[in-house]
Protein backbone atom coordinates (compact mmCIF):
# COMPACT_ATOMS: atom_id res chain seq x y z
CA UNK A 1 0.00 0.00 0.00
CA UNK A 2 1.44 3.69 -1.10
CA UNK A 3 2.16 5.49 2.16
CA UNK A 4 -0.68 8.60 2.13
CA UNK A 5 0.82 12.00 3.08
CA UNK A 6 -0.20 13.17 6.21
CA UNK A 7 -2.84 16.46 6.22
CA UNK A 8 -1.16 19.30 7.91
CA UNK A 9 -1.05 19.25 11.43
CA UNK A 10 -3.17 22.17 13.49
CA UNK A 11 -2.02 25.07 15.47
CA UNK A 12 0.02 23.79 18.16
CA UNK A 13 -2.04 26.14 20.92
CA UNK A 14 -5.10 24.38 19.97
CA UNK A 15 -5.61 21.50 22.83
CA UNK A 16 -5.81 17.59 20.37
CA UNK A 17 -8.45 16.83 23.07
CA UNK A 18 -11.15 19.09 22.62
CA UNK A 19 -11.56 17.58 18.92
CA UNK A 20 -13.10 14.45 20.53
CA UNK A 21 -16.14 13.41 21.91
CA UNK A 22 -14.34 11.55 24.96
CA UNK A 23 -10.85 11.91 26.97
CA UNK A 24 -8.04 9.99 25.53
CA UNK A 25 -5.65 7.62 27.42
CA UNK A 26 -2.62 9.41 26.46
CA UNK A 27 -1.11 13.14 27.26
CA UNK A 28 1.36 13.62 23.93
CA UNK A 29 4.54 15.18 25.82
CA UNK A 30 6.86 16.56 23.15
CA UNK A 31 10.27 14.30 24.25
CA UNK A 32 13.13 14.80 22.46
CA UNK A 33 14.40 12.07 19.91
CA UNK A 34 18.12 11.48 20.62
CA UNK A 35 20.08 11.58 17.21
CA UNK A 36 19.79 8.00 16.47
CA UNK A 37 15.97 8.08 17.22
CA UNK A 38 15.84 10.73 14.26
CA UNK A 39 17.97 8.75 11.83
CA UNK A 40 16.06 5.83 12.53
CA UNK A 41 12.92 7.50 11.47
CA UNK A 42 14.23 9.18 8.29
CA UNK A 43 16.51 5.79 7.70
CA UNK A 44 13.54 3.16 8.55
CA UNK A 45 9.72 5.33 8.41
CA UNK A 46 9.49 4.34 5.05
CA UNK A 47 9.79 0.78 5.22
CA UNK A 48 8.10 0.48 8.71
CA UNK A 49 6.18 3.45 9.42
CA UNK A 50 2.09 3.32 7.98
CA UNK A 51 1.40 7.06 7.43
CA UNK A 52 -2.32 8.06 7.53
CA UNK A 53 -4.09 11.42 6.89
CA UNK A 54 -4.66 13.49 10.37
CA UNK A 55 -7.93 14.13 11.49
CA UNK A 56 -8.25 17.17 13.42
CA UNK A 57 -6.18 16.72 16.29
CA UNK A 58 -1.97 15.35 15.95
CA UNK A 59 -2.78 12.17 16.89
CA UNK A 60 -5.96 11.55 14.95
CA UNK A 61 -7.10 9.68 11.97
CA UNK A 62 -8.60 10.95 9.25
CA UNK A 63 -12.95 10.06 8.87
CA UNK A 64 -12.16 8.33 5.12
CA UNK A 65 -8.75 6.46 6.11
CA UNK A 66 -9.46 2.82 5.37
CA UNK A 67 -6.29 0.40 5.45
CA UNK A 68 -6.52 -3.04 3.82
CA UNK A 69 -3.55 -5.12 5.40
CA UNK A 70 -3.23 -7.40 3.01
CA UNK A 71 -2.37 -4.28 0.82
CA UNK A 72 -0.09 -3.05 3.77
CA UNK A 73 1.96 -6.21 4.20
CA UNK A 74 1.95 -7.81 0.78
CA UNK A 75 -0.02 -10.74 1.69
CA UNK A 76 -2.74 -12.59 3.47
CA UNK A 77 -1.83 -13.75 6.90
CA UNK A 78 -3.37 -13.30 10.53
CA UNK A 79 -3.06 -9.80 12.12
CA UNK A 80 -1.84 -8.75 15.69
CA UNK A 81 -2.13 -5.57 16.90
CA UNK A 82 -0.73 -4.01 19.70
CA UNK A 83 -2.34 -0.59 21.70
CA UNK A 84 0.21 1.22 23.52
CA UNK A 85 3.42 -0.43 21.90
CA UNK A 86 6.22 1.48 23.83
CA UNK A 87 9.93 0.82 22.78
CA UNK A 88 8.72 -2.40 20.66
CA UNK A 89 9.62 -5.18 22.80
CA UNK A 90 6.62 -7.08 22.92
CA UNK A 91 5.96 -6.78 19.58
CA UNK A 92 9.53 -7.14 18.17
CA UNK A 93 10.07 -10.15 19.57
CA UNK A 94 6.66 -11.86 18.40
CA UNK A 95 7.56 -10.69 15.13
CA UNK A 96 10.80 -12.38 14.60
CA UNK A 97 9.51 -15.46 16.93
CA UNK A 98 6.71 -15.68 14.21
CA UNK A 99 7.39 -14.51 10.61
CA UNK A 100 3.85 -16.40 9.25
CA UNK A 101 1.99 -13.57 11.14
CA UNK A 102 1.66 -9.95 10.62
CA UNK A 103 2.09 -7.47 13.36
CA UNK A 104 0.90 -3.84 13.72
CA UNK A 105 1.84 -1.37 16.56
CA UNK A 106 0.11 1.45 17.27
CA UNK A 107 1.93 4.20 19.44
CA UNK A 108 1.60 8.11 20.23
CA UNK A 109 5.28 8.39 21.12
CA UNK A 110 7.47 9.20 18.41
CA UNK A 111 10.36 8.19 20.36
CA UNK A 112 9.28 4.65 21.04
CA UNK A 113 8.75 4.22 17.74
CA UNK A 114 12.05 5.21 16.67
CA UNK A 115 13.52 2.64 19.10
CA UNK A 116 10.59 -0.26 17.76
CA UNK A 117 12.12 0.65 13.94
CA UNK A 118 15.48 -0.20 15.49
CA UNK A 119 14.69 -3.24 17.07
CA UNK A 120 12.63 -4.25 14.13
CA UNK A 121 15.64 -3.09 11.68
CA UNK A 122 17.86 -5.74 13.98
CA UNK A 123 15.33 -8.71 13.75
CA UNK A 124 14.92 -8.58 9.90
CA UNK A 125 10.95 -8.10 11.54
CA UNK A 126 9.62 -7.02 7.66
CA UNK A 127 6.29 -8.54 8.97
CA UNK A 128 5.99 -5.63 11.40
CA UNK A 129 4.54 -2.38 10.61
CA UNK A 130 3.93 0.89 12.80
CA UNK A 131 1.12 3.86 13.11
CA UNK A 132 1.60 6.60 15.09
CA UNK A 133 -1.78 7.14 16.37
CA UNK A 134 -4.52 7.32 18.78
CA UNK A 135 -5.23 3.55 18.95
CA UNK A 136 -8.86 3.73 19.11
CA UNK A 137 -9.33 5.76 16.48
CA UNK A 138 -7.05 2.90 14.41
CA UNK A 139 -9.57 0.05 15.11
CA UNK A 140 -12.58 2.16 14.82
CA UNK A 141 -11.75 3.96 11.34
CA UNK A 142 -8.86 2.43 9.46
CA UNK A 143 -9.00 -1.30 10.02
CA UNK A 144 -11.67 -3.24 8.32
CA UNK A 145 -14.22 -4.73 10.73
CA UNK A 146 -13.00 -8.76 11.77
CA UNK A 147 -9.35 -7.87 10.16
CA UNK A 148 -7.72 -8.32 13.52
CA UNK A 149 -6.41 -11.95 15.26
CA UNK A 150 -5.00 -10.79 18.42
CA UNK A 151 -5.56 -7.49 19.96
CA UNK A 152 -2.80 -6.76 22.96
CA UNK A 153 -3.16 -3.79 25.39
CA UNK A 154 0.12 -4.34 28.12
CA UNK A 155 0.65 -2.41 30.88
CA UNK A 156 -1.80 0.88 29.65
CA UNK A 157 -1.45 3.49 31.86
CA UNK A 158 -3.11 3.22 35.22
CA UNK A 159 -3.86 6.75 35.58
CA UNK A 160 -3.71 6.05 39.36
CA UNK A 161 -5.25 9.43 40.70
CA UNK A 162 -9.07 8.76 41.08
CA UNK A 163 -10.07 11.57 39.07
CA UNK A 164 -8.11 10.79 36.49
CA UNK A 165 -9.26 6.94 35.69
CA UNK A 166 -11.76 8.17 33.09
CA UNK A 167 -8.96 8.42 30.89
CA UNK A 168 -7.88 4.61 31.58
CA UNK A 169 -8.38 2.68 28.11
CA UNK A 170 -9.88 -0.26 29.01
CA UNK A 171 -13.50 0.84 29.28
CA UNK A 172 -16.96 -0.26 28.02
CA UNK A 173 -16.30 1.92 24.62
CA UNK A 174 -12.97 0.32 23.89
CA UNK A 175 -14.80 -3.31 24.41
CA UNK A 176 -16.82 -2.28 21.63
CA UNK A 177 -14.42 -0.84 19.41
CA UNK A 178 -12.21 -4.05 20.32
CA UNK A 179 -15.28 -6.30 19.17
CA UNK A 180 -15.80 -4.47 16.11
CA UNK A 181 -11.73 -4.94 15.45
CA UNK A 182 -11.84 -8.78 16.07
CA UNK A 183 -12.76 -11.32 14.17
CA UNK A 184 -15.27 -14.16 15.63
CA UNK A 185 -13.25 -16.11 18.24
CA UNK A 186 -10.28 -13.98 17.59
CA UNK A 187 -8.19 -12.94 20.94
CA UNK A 188 -8.05 -10.08 23.09
CA UNK A 189 -4.90 -10.02 25.85
CA UNK A 190 -4.41 -7.78 28.71
CA UNK A 191 -1.82 -7.53 31.45
CA UNK A 192 -0.93 -5.11 33.70
CA UNK A 193 0.48 -4.13 37.31
CA UNK A 194 -2.02 -2.11 38.73
CA UNK A 195 -4.09 -4.47 40.81
CA UNK A 196 -7.64 -2.11 40.65
CA UNK A 197 -6.96 -1.49 37.07
CA UNK A 198 -6.37 -5.57 36.55
CA UNK A 199 -9.78 -5.75 38.55
CA UNK A 200 -11.63 -3.45 36.45
CA UNK A 201 -10.44 -4.67 33.15
CA UNK A 202 -12.01 -7.68 34.19
CA UNK A 203 -15.06 -6.21 35.11
CA UNK A 204 -15.54 -4.02 32.28
CA UNK A 205 -15.02 -7.51 29.50
CA UNK A 206 -16.89 -9.65 31.89
CA UNK A 207 -19.61 -7.26 31.12
CA UNK A 208 -18.98 -6.75 27.23
CA UNK A 209 -21.63 -9.01 24.98
CA UNK A 210 -19.35 -9.94 22.63
CA UNK A 211 -16.53 -11.40 24.35
CA UNK A 212 -16.42 -14.22 26.55
CA UNK A 213 -13.28 -15.64 28.94
CA UNK A 214 -10.59 -17.15 27.35
CA UNK A 215 -9.43 -18.50 31.10
CA UNK A 216 -10.07 -20.11 34.13
CA UNK A 217 -9.83 -18.92 37.71
CA UNK A 218 -9.98 -15.21 38.72
CA UNK A 219 -6.41 -14.42 36.17
CA UNK A 220 -5.48 -15.89 33.00
CA UNK A 221 -2.23 -17.58 32.58
CA UNK A 222 1.07 -15.38 32.05
CA UNK A 223 0.66 -15.30 28.06
CA UNK A 224 4.16 -16.69 26.87
CA UNK A 225 4.28 -15.19 24.28
CA UNK A 226 5.25 -11.59 26.15
CA UNK A 227 8.74 -10.93 26.24
CA UNK A 228 9.82 -10.25 29.81
CA UNK A 229 10.52 -6.47 29.82
CA UNK A 230 12.21 -3.97 32.20
CA UNK A 231 9.27 -1.98 32.53
CA UNK A 232 7.12 -5.36 34.12
CA UNK A 233 10.38 -6.28 35.77
CA UNK A 234 10.38 -3.35 37.91
CA UNK A 235 6.60 -4.00 38.79
CA UNK A 236 7.86 -7.51 40.16
CA UNK A 237 10.57 -6.06 41.86
CA UNK A 238 8.50 -3.70 43.50
CA UNK A 239 6.57 -6.52 44.91
CA UNK A 240 3.44 -5.95 42.20
CA UNK A 241 1.36 -8.73 41.14
CA UNK A 242 1.08 -9.13 37.06
CA UNK A 243 -2.10 -9.47 36.32
CA UNK A 244 -3.11 -11.08 32.83
CA UNK A 245 -6.10 -11.41 31.09
CA UNK A 246 -7.37 -12.89 28.01
CA UNK A 247 -11.36 -12.51 26.36
CA UNK A 248 -12.22 -14.57 23.31
CA UNK A 249 -14.21 -12.71 20.17
CA UNK A 250 -17.92 -14.11 20.47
Amino acid sequence: MPEMPAQPLPDKSSDPRTFRDHPVSFVRRSGRMTPSQDRAWEDLGPRFLLELPRGHAATSVADEVRVDPAEVFGRVAPLTVEVGSGQGHAIVHAAEAHPERNFLAIEVFRAGLARTMIRAEWAAADNLKMVEANAPEVLEQALPEGSVDELWVFFPDPWAKERHKKRRLVAPKFLKIAARALRPGGVLRLATDWEDYAEQMREVCDSAPDFSRDFEGDWAPRFEGRVLTAFEQKGINKGRDIRDLSYRRA
